[in-house]
């Protein structure tokens, strides 16, 4: 597993690029977020997306990620992959993270991969209401799920908090 030291530089989160939608902050995910996302030269090999700290922010975060992999011709297998990692680290930052709360895609042509980025304020005194509510057996699934499907995952700190990443392989549409 490839962790933050073996890396060749210190993973920093992108500079923030909002991702366009129709309503602001609202559903992203329609065919035409997607084409104004293709048409962009700044998506070309990055996204990022702040979010707000609560829980439906991981809803939020699937529909930017998902906007993103169709403009970047994402395999709808591969695409689900990462969504699926998008919505725990997410889910991870909402319920155990102080804000703020952004979300970085990183195309890397080398692979091909896609790099998911999740950056919050650092670790949180306490739980978030989920973390409370659930059964024991019902939660800390998370991380073993990223670690299943990333070819590599792990989390650096920086001035601005945390960022806890991963690295997953990807496959493209047929044109």
């Amino acid at each position: 597993m490839e962790t933050s030291q073996q890396l060749p530089h210190a993973i920093r989160p992108p500079v923030p690029v909002p991702v366009p939608s129709a309503a602001g902050d609202g559903r992203c995910g329609r065919e035409g977020d997607a084409a104004r996302i293709e048409r962009d030269p700044r998506f070309v090999a990055h996204a990022s997306r702040r979010l707000v700290h609560r829980p439906e922010a991981v809803g939020h975060a699937r529909r930017v990620a998902r906007s993103v992999l169709h403009a970047w011709r994402i395999d709808d297998d591969a695409a689900h992959c990462v969504l699926l990692v998008v919505s725990e680290l997410v889910t991870n930052a909402v319920e155990h993270a102080r804000p703020p709360l952004a979300l970085h895609l990183r195309r890397e042509h080398r692979g091909p991969r896609v790099w998911v980025g999740i950056t919050d304020g650092g670790p949180s005194a306490q739980g978030g209401a989920w973390t409370s509510s659930c059964a024991h057996d019902e939660r800390g699934r998370g991380l073993t799920i990223v670690e299943a499907l990333a070819a590599a995952h792990g989390a650096d700190s920086h001035a601005g908090g945390t960022t806890h990443w991963a690295r997953l392989p990807v496959a493209y549409r047929a044109r």
